[in-house]
């Protein structure tokens, strides 16, 4: 991938609109995930996968409608965004947990996890953007942003 192919994915409407998404996406989720995790016991991993599921369908009809603007309906869509969203969330959160813990080592194990859940967002939402960008909401090459 070269620089204006990257320059494509990340400086164009789509990108902002997704992001517009994501940020309503991450106050509902992070509100669950947080709320759960220092509030209602469950763990990092519970805590963080209720978050990614509970706000999962919602991401979908907004995504799908107002992000990408897909009109069409296809089995094939449906399950390239869930993968997507089920490889993201294992590749973000298993990322994040064990690198924030070595690098706050010292810290308390609740400050390090949530530090994880917060970084684990953060590569959620660069993978997902990939995953849907490139591959369940793929355009062709003269379709209308």
């Amino acid at each position: 991938m070269n620089r204006d192919s990257l320059k494509e994915l990340f400086l164009d409407p789509l990108f902002f609109r997704f992001i517009l998404v994501g940020v309503l996406n991450t106050i509902i989720g992070s509100a669950i995930m947080f709320v759960l995790y220092n509030c209602a016991g469950f763990g990092y991993w519970a805590s963080s996968l209720i978050n990614c599921v509970s706000v999962s369908v919602f991401s979908f009809f907004l995504n799908k409608y107002f992000t990408f603007r897909v009109k069409e309906w296809s089995l094939r869509m449906v399950i390239f965004f869930f993968l997507g969203i089920a490889v993201a969330y294992i590749a973000a959160y298993s990322i994040a947990k064990p690198f924030v813990h070595w690098l706050l080592w010292n810290f308390d194990e609740k400050i390090r996890d949530n530090v994880a859940m917060l970084t684990g967002m953060g590569l959620f939402t660069i993978i997902n953007y990939l995953a849907q960008r490139l591959i369940a909401f793929k355009r062709k090459r003269n379709e209308k942003k």
